[in-house]
């Protein structure tokens, strides 16, 4: 009985082991929260306390930058310094009461330097003289991001209990980020000169791992050290968010290079493949080809499941367009749907007369013999 007793407790601890095993993929870091994110697909492939609202110091500065260059479009505008946006506490590119600016230079000052007063004149200027104004813009793109445990109470991430947010949210965010080419440009810079002022992109990860396209670093004494970055490695696209990890470049480096090689970008169905060839009746030409609209990639690791299934009909009638819908193209993978496209005729074709004419002769001839049996 006692023996029993032992091997079901240790089998109760080897169980135990075991999950405690399958859950924890991926390598190990220092991070309190941490996402590991494939841009293209939305894919989340590694993720540690994802949802944990935590204060986020300076990487808060994507939003401001997002939705500047979405609400200012033309980085060429000229901003004249009001007294009110200069002085901030920490990081700082020294701006001038009544100096002026493109507003280009403040958006590089804001993501290469990280000025906290560069996101100050940036929301007052774009928020039309009212920052209170900006930064509940920034909260409106969070909500149509689908940041839903995220709240920004300034632009710049300076501490304070009603500004936090969550590694899978800046996770969402950096996804947009890198998908607007304003600011993927900007945050791929190593160092620039502008208008007097020459800004060095703070983040290491440039100069210490090839792949790396940018992205924003930030610290405070009470977040820590947080870091979002990004690199593209054989056409496939990641981002990671670490928030209050002090090996923060070391750790990017390893879950990058992880997301790349377990999780590396499978192509299914490129634009203009052609899938099928579908029987045309009413038609001199007996069959037309269909091509996908649109390609379908998804990250996928070894083991996975992926399937790719076609619906069309088994025959159509002509007439038929060139371009129009046949049918659709679908793939999984582990039976989840991953993408999917539609699927287009490759030709144009007329209803011919006489091979209709002659199909309708051959059903009602059916039809005699038939009745005369």
């Amino acid at each position: 009985m006692k023996l029993a007793r032992r091997f079901a407790a240790c089998f109760l601890v080897l169980t135990v082991l075991l999950l405690q095993a399958a859950v924890a993929v991926g390598p190990t870091n220092s991070a309190v929260s941490a996402v590991l994110i494939d841009c293209d697909s939305g894919r989340i492939l590694y993720e540690k306390n994802p949802n944990e609202k935590r204060l986020i110091a300076s990487i808060t500065k994507l939003m401001t930058a997002l939705v500047a260059v979405e609400s200012c479009p033309d980085l060429s505008q000229r901003v004249k310094i009001k007294p009110e946006w200069v002085g901030a506490e920490g990081s700082s590119i020294y701006l001038r009461a009544e100096e002026e600016l493109n507003l280009e230079t403040l958006v590089y000052g804001l993501l290469l330097q990280s000025g906290n007063d560069a996101a100050v004149a940036i929301a007052g200027y774009c928020g039309k003289g009212e920052i209170d104004r900006f930064v509940e813009w920034m909260n409106l793109r969070a909500q149509d991001l689908g940041m839903r445990n995220t709240h920004f109470q300034n632009p710049n991430g300076l501490n304070h209990d009603a500004h936090y947010s969550t590694a899978e949210d800046m996770a969402k965010l950096a996804v947009a980020c890198m998908k607007n080419e304003t600011i993927a440009k900007i945050v791929a810079t190593k160092s620039i000169s502008l208008e007097g002022r020459t800004f060095v992109n703070h983040n290491k990860l440039l100069w210490q791992y090839p792949y790396c396209v940018g992205m924003k670093t930030g610290y405070t004494q009470l977040a820590g050290r947080t870091l979002i970055s990004s690199a593209k490695k054989d056409g496939q696209t990641l981002a990671v968010v670490t928030l209050c990890d002090p090996d923060d470049w070391k750790d990017h480096k390893n879950l990058l290079e992880y997301g790349f090689q377990t999780f590396p970008k499978k192509t299914f169905i490129q634009t203009g493949d052609e899938l099928a060839y579908l029987p045309v009746e009413g038609s001199l030409v007996r069959s037309v080809a269909v091509y996908a609209k649109d390609s379908i990639s998804y990250p996928v690791a070894e083991g996975e499941k992926t399937k790719i299934k076609v619906d069309l009909p088994e025959k159509v009638q002509a007439p038929i367009t060139e371009g129009e819908i046949a049918g659709k193209v679908s793939v999984t993978v582990d039976g989840k749907d991953v993408g999917e496209s539609y699927l287009l005729y490759a030709a144009t074709l007329s209803r011919d007369t006489v091979v209709a004419n002659q199909g309708i002769r051959n059903m009602l001839d059916s039809l005699t013999k038939s009745h005369k049996k």
